[in-house]
Order: structure tokens, then C-alpha cells, then sequence
């Protein structure tokens, strides 16, 4: 008896290790929450162009876009567990948690963590014309000295724009008011114009602006300099406290997706990070390749839930 037990013991880890092996035996499929063209798209389509190569499977991109992404989340929460589908976001995803009273997942307890794909700066910018804001502390002063008088804009409620000037308010004491556009087009337009005060802008979008004398620099948010303009300090450097608001992104799972096919999932993608022509790519969009592993991941997911929380509460910010 004893040696047929063993016989279908090792039947069972042969047929585990058969299955595992055949991963992945059909296409990939990566969602992207957002519509095409974004940075989160940009890197979809960099692991959809170089994936294949070394998992043997087309690899393709689904855009399912609304609802501050919430929409595509919560298509891969549901979706079967099996590594055939995948989520790319970004920290919105954590944001959304206290924003969305009704929220159908848990962005936490509702996904595996797969790896970093990369991280994006804010840039606290201005227009120039707004007088005696050349830094934080006179930012600070001014709108202190007449309460919502002074105008800051975001993409729109909720968003990571949004949240990184309501944390830096807070840490301040200071108060603006918020001007909510659809999308940064509009925004920037009105920023350049002189109609707007303030904002928190993608290093990519606003550098070219900056260069060209149209907006001024007066922090990052990151936690060192931008080698690309080392004489603007840090929000920490300027007394703002927790005030890294980097943006990162990343590719998740669904919960219950079997450890063997994670672990392959990071390692392919983690090489694609290191290959010269992705980085160009993300630079591109000011985002900086970076990988993980999914525990460093998943620390990073619950930290940042618990920070934007926060944020969230103390501001009585809601996007419903």
C-alpha cells in the first residue's frame, strides 16, 4: 500500500510541475484602466512588444477605461486567476480605496503583487507671474495670508496630482483652492495663461515649459533632485514633511494566481526593464524604469494605502 501512495504522491507533483511548466500555453493578457496614449499604456505596450519573445505567447494590450480606472481593476479582480490576465497601474490604485466609499475591490487583499515597473516625479510648478513664489516657504506665507485666494489645478478630483498638493497643504497649514479639470490638457493651458496659480505636473510635461521660461519650478516631489534641474530642492528639502509623492507603477494579478507563475511573470519582467530601448521609452515620459519583487510590492501597496488614507480624510476628499 505504502508504495502505491508514494506512486501517487509523486504522480501528482509530476503532474503540479507539468502544469506550472505549462505556463503560459495561451495569449497574455495585460489591462490598462486608462485610455491609450497614457504613460501606463506606454508601458503595457513595451511588455506586450518584448514579452513574447520569452514566454513563447502574444501578449496584448486591453484598454478598459472609466472611472479613475476602477473599471479595468475591477475586470482583473474578477478575472480567473490563471496569469492570463493582468493588471498595469499606477498609485491610483491605493488612492481609490478611500476616495470611492463603494469600491467592488480591495486593492490590497484583492490582487497578487507582481513587480515595479518603473516610478514618475511631480514637479511643484507656477506661472511665473505669480509674484514672491520662488519657494515653498513663500508659497506657504502667501496663502496664509489670504486663505483660498491663491489657485492650484488637477486632472481631477482624486487623482495623484490632486492628493500630493492636499498633502502638502496640510503639512503646511496652508490653504489654496482647488480648480478640478478633466484631464491636464485644460489645466496647463490655464496654467500657462496665467489663470491658474499652482500645480503638480508629470516631470515630462512640465520641463519643456520650464525650459522655455513659460512655468517656474519650485519643488520636486521625489526624494533627491532631478538631475535635469538640480538647483530645485525637494518638498522634504523645503520642510514639507512626507513629502515624496513620486508616482509608481506597476503590474499585478489576480488574488489565488499560483506563486510559480508570479515568480516567472517578475523574472521576464524585470529583464525587459533593463533593456536599453525601454528605458528610452519611459524616460520619454519622465517615468524611471524600476523593478521588484512582489513582497517589496506588496509592502509598498500597504504603506501607501495607509498614507493616502490619510490624506484623504483629513482633507474630506471624495470623488463620488
Amino acid at each position: 500500500m505504502r508504495p502505491l501512495i508514494r506512486l501517487f504522491g509523486a504522480l501528482a507533483l509530476a503532474t503540479s510541475a507539468l502544469a506550472a511548466h505549462a505556463w503560459p500555453d495561451q495569449p497574455v493578457t495585460l489591462v490598462v484602466p486608462y485610455t491609450p496614449g497614457t504613460g501606463i499604456d506606454l508601458i503595457a505596450r513595451q511588455l506586450s512588444a518584448r514579452l513574447p519573445a520569452v514566454i513563447g505567447q502574444p501578449v496584448v494590450v486591453d484598454n478598459v477605461a472609466g472611472a479613475s480606472g476602477n473599471i479595468g481593476s475591477d475586470k482583473v479582480a474578477r478575472a480567473k486567476p490563471d496569469g492570463y490576465t493582468l493588471l498595469v497601474q499606477v498609485n491610483t490604485l491605493v488612492m481609490n480605496k478611500s476616495l470611492y466609499k463603494s469600491l467592488s475591490y480591495d486593492p490590497v487583499n484583492d490582487f497578487v503583487p507582481v513587480s515595479l515597473t518603473s516610478w514618475g516625479t511631480l514637479l511643484l510648478v507656477t506661472n511665473p507671474n505669480v509674484q514672491k513664489t520662488t519657494s515653498i516657504a513663500q508659497v506657504v506665507a502667501a496663502a496664509k495670508k489670504d486663505p483660498g485666494k491663491l489657485t492650484y489645478a488637477t486632472p481631477g478630483v482624486g487623482t495623484p496630482h490632486h492628493l500630493s498638493m492636499a498633502m502638502m497643504l496640510q503639512s503646511s497649514g496652508a490653504e489654496m483652492l482647488h480648480v478640478p479639470y478633466k484631464g491636464t490638457a485644460g489645466a496647463v493651458t490655464d496654467l500657462l495663461g496665467g489663470r491658474i496659480d499652482y500645480m503638480f505636473l508629470p516631470v515630462h510635461v512640465a520641463l519643456q515649459h520650464i525650459q522655455a521660461g513659460k512655468l517656474k519650478a519650485i519643488a520636486t516631489g521625489s526624494d533627491k533632485r532631478l538631475s535635469q534641474l538640480p538647483d530645485v530642492p525637494t518638498l522634504a528639502e523645503s520642510g514639507i514633511k512626507g513629502g515624496n509623492v513620486d508616482m509608481w507603477y506597476g503590474v499585478l494579478a489576480p488574488k489565488g494566481t499560483p506563486p510559480d507563475v508570479v515568480a516567472r511573470l517578475n523574472k521576464e519582467i524585470a529583464a525587459v526593464l533593463k533593456q536599453p530601448e525601454v528605458a528610452t521609452a519611459f524616460q520619454s515620459q519622465g517615468m524611471v524604469p524600476a523593478a521588484s519583487t512582489p513582497a517589496e510590492f506588496k509592502e509598498l501597496l500597504v504603506k501607501d494605502t495607509q498614507r493616502w488614507a490619510e490624506v484623504v480624510k483629513r482633507g474630506n476628499i471624495t470623488a463620488e
